[in-house]
């Protein structure tokens, strides 16, 4: 996927002014609580939270050059997008996140694989991102990853 933004700041940058305080709030919230471990970059032209290379010298198994992503936070079309590789790796934890949501948003989930759709982003249940972010260690991630990968 060819680069579209030069770095973070020309990411943020470029978010519309109606979702900037929703988007930076939910970077906030990730950042406050993400395991100590996982590093902020431009991954994938999203924001990424990844495993870098000094880590997880493998990096990710379609393009090693690249660090084993974890998490992306986006500014998409009709939403801002959380994609948690997590959630999609770990049946338990999506279980988990899919029974506790309605206990912190009245709104209906919109969720495919690893994405978690926030339409209404003045209504994003940042107290449950905050939980889920906290569950998975760099250490448990990579584990399962390999896991899954390697198997």
């Amino acid at each position: 996927m060819p680069a579209k933004y030069k770095d973070l700041d020309d990411y943020i940058d470029q978010i519309p002014e109606d979702r900037i305080a929703p988007f930076m709030k939910l970077k906030e919230t990730i950042d406050s609580n993400i395991p100590d471990g996982f590093q902020l970059c431009l991954s994938y032209n999203m924001l990424g939270y990844v495993v870098p290379h000094t880590t997880y010298p493998d990096g990710y198994h379609c393009n090693p050059k690249l660090p084993l992503p974890f998490m992306n936070i986006a500014n998409q079309k009709g939403f801002i997008a959380l994609y948690h590789s997590g959630i999609y790796a770990d049946k338990e934890l999506h279980d988990w996140f899919v029974a506790e949501y309605p206990n912190h948003s009245k709104y209906k989930l919109d969720m495919g694989k690893s994405c978690i759709r926030f339409k209404k982003v003045d209504h994003i249940p940042y107290d449950l991102v905050a939980q889920l972010v906290q569950k998975m260690t760099v250490e448990d991630w990579v584990a399962l990853y390999e896991k899954n990968v390697k198997g």
